[in-house]
């Protein structure tokens, strides 16, 4: 049995950077678009107000933007509604993009804002009836008249006690359409026109730009843009057409190529530029590498070019910035979590027959796709939180929990899996409460990987011993290891090896050795350790009911 939980899934994100809440705001405008009229509850009641906390911090025109997809699917009178009271941007692309019935349309007109009702009022596909209903509200069409029927009201209009002027040659129509057409473009290059150069006979009205377009006698400075290759395809007004085009991948700079190729900032990178004397010259860039927010594809470079303080003192040499081995891991999920994503939605959609009906066995083959999308994407999880423990870029979340109470709560869960092999856990502590100073979620994912993975690969029959104690300020969890784990050597126990030992119960894609790796690396973040002791594996964590000296000698003893 399947059942759509992608609403509640989407909630329980945490939308933290700009680029996720856009990325949520578009998963909620595509789930309750579809979403039936009549579809209620608390959960839909928390996606309307999740969608209006996004909206207060995603600018009007990024979400007008992102209401106005063509994938995007508009047939909730509720989120048309809501989307209607935004901001006029919003609210036109909403309008445009709606897919009601009639009926709808005539239940929703009379509550949208007098604004809104100018937006539907736009569309040329509405029926006769809903015209009707917008014109009783006093909404007209907004057409602009034709053009003969616009001069006609013109002559009836104007004062018969005027002079006649003698009316010029009327040009034929072809001849008056291109003439339209050479002064609209008589005055676009007029518009373009930087000051210093010669306007000609093209007249340039009073619009305001001059602060813009008027380039000074001395250049000090200018920002710019590029495309993917590195090609200033955009810069101020006034250097735009000496600079436009120009490729910073084909200037020699010291380390200039390898920062382009990697996708890299740049940082006071000196190089020479040729042309008009205002710009030829020595200059500084400094740049950073953009990407598309909900895709993540480079898009190019953002930056400013200056005039180095000193012509003779030039700045340092580009140095590429080495990336570890952490960074590359995450650069490489980070690559591979698209088409995942990707695949695993397209196979949602084909199990669930968002598009049509679907034969079967065509959704079972998609519900065994997105089911194995999940584990890639969980497997991936893992891999970054590997990374980024190893390479200190993320910590434990701190709180204060209780460790006996998660080991006991552990334990009975396992014993679910585990009673009808005759195998588990032999539990023993001294009967105290054992505070450790990290959040109750951070010791659940510690305890539960480690005794998952020990409880997986134990034989039928096989009790281990589990031991709580507290010795030196820190908190001892002794795990016995299984027949299948003793006769291994420390580096052999802590190897990453997929798919070498049946288990039971998984407690990570990657086999046994990640799994444990993954805690030692949890316990070091967390201030303690996993340590090998022959015949079993002991979990040190630090203790809130130690003094600080304890501490000590407990980090010394886990070294």
């Amino acid at each position: 049995m399947h059942f759509d939980d992608r609403l509640g899934t989407v909630l329980r994100l945490r939308a933290d950077g700009p680029a996720l809440k856009r990325i949520q705001f578009r998963q909620l405008l595509d789930l309750l678009g579809t979403m039936p009229a009549e579809a209620h509850g608390e959960q839909v009641d928390g996606a309307y107000t999740r969608l209006t906390e996004l909206a207060t911090t995603i600018p009007a025109d990024e979400r007008a933007a992102l209401v106005g997809d063509q994938g995007l699917r508009l047939r909730s009178p509720r989120l048309v509604a809501a989307l209607a009271a935004s901001e006029s941007p919003v609210a036109q692309r909403a309008l445009e993009r709606a897919e009601l019935d009639e009926n709808q349309w005539l239940d929703l007109i009379p509550a949208l804002p007098m604004a809104a009702r100018g937006h539907v009022g736009a569309r040329r596909d509405l029926d006769p009836r809903i015209a009707a209903k917008l014109a009783r509200l006093g909404v007209h069409s907004r057409a602009l008249p034709p053009a003969a029927v616009a001069a006609t009201d013109a002559a009836v209009a104007r004062p018969q006690e005027l002079p006649s002027q003698p009316a010029p040659d009327r040009p034929a129509d072809g001849e008056g359409i291109g003439a339209i057409v050479r002064r609209i473009e008589a005055y676009r290059r007029a518009k373009q026109t930087v000051d210093h150069l010669p306007i000609g006979d093209s007249p340039r009205l009073p619009l305001g730009e001059e602060h813009v377009l008027h380039l000074s006698g001395v250049l000090r400075a200018f920002d710019f843009a590029t495309d993917a290759a590195a090609r200033i395809v955009w810069s101020d007004p006034g250097v735009a057409p000496m600079v436009t085009g120009l490729s910073l991948s084909g200037l020699a700079a010291p380390g200039l190529g390898e920062a382009l190729k990697r996708r890299q900032p740049l940082r006071a990178v000196a190089l020479e530029l040729e042309g008009a004397p205002t710009l030829a010259g020595t200059w500084q860039v400094d740049a950073a590498p953009w990407f598309d927010p909900l895709t993540g594809r480079h898009l190019g470079w953002r930056g400013r070019m200056r005039r180095p303080a000193s012509a003779t003192a030039g700045p340092p040499p580009l140095v590429p910035v080495q990336d570890s081995q952490a960074d590359r891991i995450r650069q490489a999920l980070h690559e591979l979590r698209t088409p995942v994503n990707a695949i695993q939605g397209f196979a949602e959609i084909i199990q669930q027959q968002l598009f049509g009906t679907t034969p079967h066995e065509y959704r079972a083959l998609a519900a065994a796709i997105a089911g194995d999308a999940a584990r890639m994407l969980a497997a991936f999880e893992e891999l970054e939180r590997l990374a980024k423990l190893d390479g200190g870029a993320i910590a434990l979340e701190e709180g204060t929990t209780n460790l006996t109470n998660v080991v006991e709560a552990t334990v009975t869960q396992l014993a679910a899996h585990t009673r009808q092999r005759g195998s588990g856990f032999a539990l023993k502590s001294e009967g105290e409460a054992l505070t450790v100073p990290l959040a109750q979620i951070e010791v659940e994912r510690i305890v539960w990987r480690l005794l998952a993975t020990l409880a997986g690969v134990s034989a039928p029959g096989e009790v281990l011993k589990l031991r709580l104690r507290q010795r030196h300020g820190a908190v001892r969890v002794d795990a016995a290891l299984p027949a299948t784990l003793v006769a291994r050597s420390e580096p052999e126990l802590f190897q990453a090896s997929a798919g070498a030992i049946p288990q039971v119960v998984s407690a990570g894609v990657f086999g046994v050795g990640f799994a444990l790796r993954l805690v030692a690396a949890e316990a070091k973040a967390a201030g303690g350790a996993l340590l090998h002791k022959g015949t079993r594996l002991r979990l040190i964590l630090p203790s809130l009911t130690a003094s600080g000296s304890d501490h000590s000698e407990g980090s010394a003893e886990a070294g």
